[in-house]
């Protein structure tokens, strides 16, 4: 059975990707107690279900930690996998404002809604700390739902067992991703911002391929995270990581990054010395797909 466990912080986006997971045809089941996952992962098995997505938080307090030892125990027997959503404090404030809200973890008491919100947050992320260092992280601070849900749609592509590779393309000006394991700022390169006729293109289109793939710094560039990656990646694989994201930024997130996450993506991809490696590849451009596709 493939058993994808859905967790993270309250208000970063587990009802979206739950949903996301439910229109892919998975089995759903929100809110779950801790306690009752392995009943539930055996009722199914009897009934042959193949596919099921649980959504588990932190609303049942000191139960969580004991998720770590349940989730070791069903890979003995299942494909699991952990789907982390996260996102910054300023933000889930913002949302919960938005929402009115409360959070799972708020006590009533004589602080302010909002000092007993951030504490709150604060005491779901110590909790949850164990199962974000084995999960596949997503950092929704600033990704729209449709983003989201499309993102989702992208990982259920991928298998659940190996190595999953992410190229991940981002702009500086709106921070760093929260998951990314590997960093590369890009910024020192000449930027086709600056050219009247590219401002408006993307990374992905032809004209900027041409404009970039003639600069010799950025070759040197892309040569250069390759041959880092290529000298690591074995490292991280006999490490015992499910995920490894490589991060790509630029200023803001259009040309240079998503350039070279093509790049990047296209050569690993085509190295067929490490197909016999389970290693599975995923690109995303956070500012790209933060952009509603234009109506028909």
């Amino acid at each position: 059975m493939q058993i994808n466990l859905i967790t993270g912080i309250s208000g970063s986006g587990k009802s979206v990707a739950l949903r996301a997971f439910e229109d892919a045809g998975y089995d759903c089941v929100d809110n779950l107690p801790v306690s009752l996952l392995e009943n539930l992962i055996s009722t199914l098995e009897k009934e042959k279900c193949e596919q099921v997505a649980v959504a588990i938080d932190a609303r049942r307090g000191q139960s969580i930690a004991n998720l770590p030892s349940i989730l070791e125990n069903l890979r003995k027997n299942h494909q699991v996998r952990v789907v982390f959503l996260n996102a910054d404090t300023n933000t889930l404030v913002q949302r919960f404002s938005e929402t009115r809200r409360r959070h799972p973890l708020s006590t009533n008491g004589k602080q302010s809604q909002s000092a007993t919100l951030i504490e709150a947050i604060d005491k779901e992320r110590n909790l949850l700390e164990p199962l974000r260092a084995q999960a596949h992280s997503i950092d929704t601070s600033n990704l729209p739902a449709h983003a989201l849900r499309s993102w989702i749609q992208d990982l259920l592509k991928d298998k659940p067992v190996g190595l999953t590779v992410v190229f991940e393309s981002f702009g500086f000006k709106k921070g760093v991703p929260s998951e990314a394991d590997l960093v590369f700022d890009v910024r020192c390169l000449p930027n086709p911002h600056y050219d009247k006729a590219l401002r408006p293109l993307t990374g992905n289109d032809k004209p900027v391929k041409e404009f970039l793939g003639k600069i010799p710094e950025v070759m040197s560039m892309e040569s250069d995270i390759t041959q880092f990656i290529n000298k690591w990646l074995p490292h991280y694989i006999a490490d015992g990581r499910s995920y490894l994201t490589v991060a790509i930024g630029c200023t803001g997130g259009q040309h240079r990054s998503v350039y070279l996450v093509g790049r990047l993506s296209e050569h690993f991809r085509a190295q067929k010395d490490l197909m016999d490696l389970q290693l599975n590849f995923l690109d995303r451009h956070r500012e790209l797909d933060s952009i509603p596709a234009a109506k028909a």
